[in-house]
């Protein structure tokens, strides 16, 4: 007979049950399913202290693709419609390898498994975007893939025409001479015939510095580096200072047999070059003409540059030799002969110690790369014509070089990668002349088509942005005398 408690419960049990049993299941009983209950309904904060869980995390590298419900549905409504959507969108988010491989064009669902890479975005080697909507398009992969590079700035534009044009009657068609420089007081100096000008390319005032007469001629011309004495080599021989700015002269030496087509100066010492193959150095501080010979050259001298620190001094001469003297040794501490012609355009890089540059003349048309600590040569280029002068830009790390035979072109390159940033032309005839203004941006070309062209080449120091173009008014032209 049941007792009343137990039908009281509703619970059909075997006699031999005791109450105090049955009271302890129902307990038992009553707490699993509070349990339960707390699983299924309560949210993650309401229930602190339980150990479970109601996430369920699965691992994707084992997933089937059934399980993300990415599996292709026909739809009833378009007849292909959310097909063709489904495979569009699949392949933008995952890639066509993951759309080739998934189950709805292959196999059955769950017998083929997606891509390990899901919603991982990929590189795309193949030289560009295959959709229009891909991500490196619309620009949402910048730090989602670590394998994303910012593209290549583009060149910079350079002005094809000079910004302005002086004539420049008896400009002379000499590859030895050098009759063109610039002053860092922004006076711009030019031999013609037997006399020297200067250009004030603040105001444009053209004045007339000295006349050597019908005897004589200008062959060199250099400024001091503080802009306010100029030297100038003559036919004769002679060396003579002059202050540019009372266009006085200071003082005449002597000391070579003969032109002297090259001059340099470093902070207290004038070196010049002669057609009798010698280097002499004058100091302006002793009353004696010079106070070293230096003896190399087995021909003329054409090419000189002293280097940034002034602790070398580069020369170049129509024996195809390239040579490089320190102040301690009368004797070349580097005699460079890859040289095929003569070596008149030399440039030091103003950005890295011992890097200098040389060119060679007709026979040749290399511009050649050296490290003059060791003597190895870095780099060499064919320019395709001879090459007259090289400058190095202080602002930028690139180098102009100007060219005879045969094109007459001007090409400014970038370094070290020696990428052509532009090449200009308008000279009828050799590039022979070669300065650059004060603030590194101009320079200033000379030909024996006896005109001078400026030309915006380099950018500020400041900011690389593009060199404007003058105008209409680059067209215009003015006489130097």
């Amino acid at each position: 007979m049941e007792s009343p408690e137990i039908k009281k419960q509703g619970l059909n049990l075997p006699a031999a049950m005791s109450g105090a049993s049955l009271r302890l299941d129902t307990f038992s009983l009553s707490l699993s399913a509070r349990s339960i209950s707390n699983l299924s309904s309560s949210s993650p904060s309401s229930s602190k202290s339980s150990t479970c869980s109601d996430r369920f995390i699965p691992c994707r590298s084992t997933s089937r693709l059934h399980a993300f419900g990415l599996i292709d549905k026909p739809s009833p409504s378009k007849e292909g419609g959310n097909d063709a959507y489904s495979r569009l969108l699949k392949s933008e988010l995952f890639g066509s390898d993951f759309v080739s491989s998934s189950p709805s064009s292959s196999s059955p669902a769950g017998q083929s498994s997606p891509t390990k890479n899901i919603l991982r975005f990929r590189t795309d080697h193949s030289g560009g975007p295959s959709s229009p909507y891909s991500p490196s398009i619309l620009g949402h992969d910048h730090g989602l893939s670590n394998e994303t590079s910012t593209p290549p700035k583009p060149p910079r534009k350079v002005p094809k025409t000079p910004h302005k044009v002086l004539d420049a009657p008896s400009l002379q068609d000499d590859f030895y001479l050098n009759l063109v420089d610039w002053s860092s007081q922004n006076v711009l100096a030019v031999g013609l015939g037997t006399c020297v000008y200067l250009w004030s390319a603040s105001n444009s005032k053209v004045t007339k510095l000295c006349d050597l007469g019908p005897q004589d001629g200008v062959c060199s011309l250099q400024w001091t580096k503080e802009g306010s004495y100029i030297s100038i080599g003559t036919c004769l021989g002679q060396v003579q200072i002059w202050d540019g700015t009372r266009c006085k002269r200071v003082r005449t030496m002597g000391g070579h047999q003969t032109r002297t087509g090259v001059l340099a100066w470093n902070s207290r010492i004038l070196a010049s070059g002669s057609r009798d193959r010698n280097i002499l150095q004058h100091d302006m501080r002793v009353s004696n003409d010079y106070i070293s010979q230096l003896v190399g050259h087995k021909s003329e001298v054409c090419g000189l540059k002293w280097s940034s620190d002034d602790r070398e001094l580069a020369s170049g001469g129509n024996d195809n030799q390239l040579l490089v003297w320190n102040h301690h040794s009368q004797q070349p501490i580097l005699r460079l002969t890859e040289h095929t012609a003569a070596v008149k355009a030399i440039a030091w890089s103003p950005h890295q110690s011992n890097l200098l540059a040389s060119g060679g003349g007709t026979a040749d048309r290399c511009i050649r790369f050296w490290n003059t600590s060791n003597g190895h040569q870095l780099n060499c280029i064919d320019s395709g014509s001879q090459v007259c002068n090289l400058a190095w830009s202080k602002n930028v790390n690139e180098l102009v070089s100007t060219h005879g035979y045969s094109q007459n072109q001007i090409m400014v390159w970038k370094y070290p990668s020696l990428a052509k940033v532009a090449t200009l032309t308008g000279h009828s005839m050799r590039v022979l002349y070669l300065a650059m203004s004060p603030d590194g941006q101009t320079i200033v070309t000379g030909a024996g088509d006896e005109t001078l062209r400026f030309w915006n080449v380099f950018p500020s120091v400041k900011a690389s942005a593009p060199v404007k173009d003058s105008g209409l008014w680059s067209l215009g032209r003015t006489q130097i005398r």
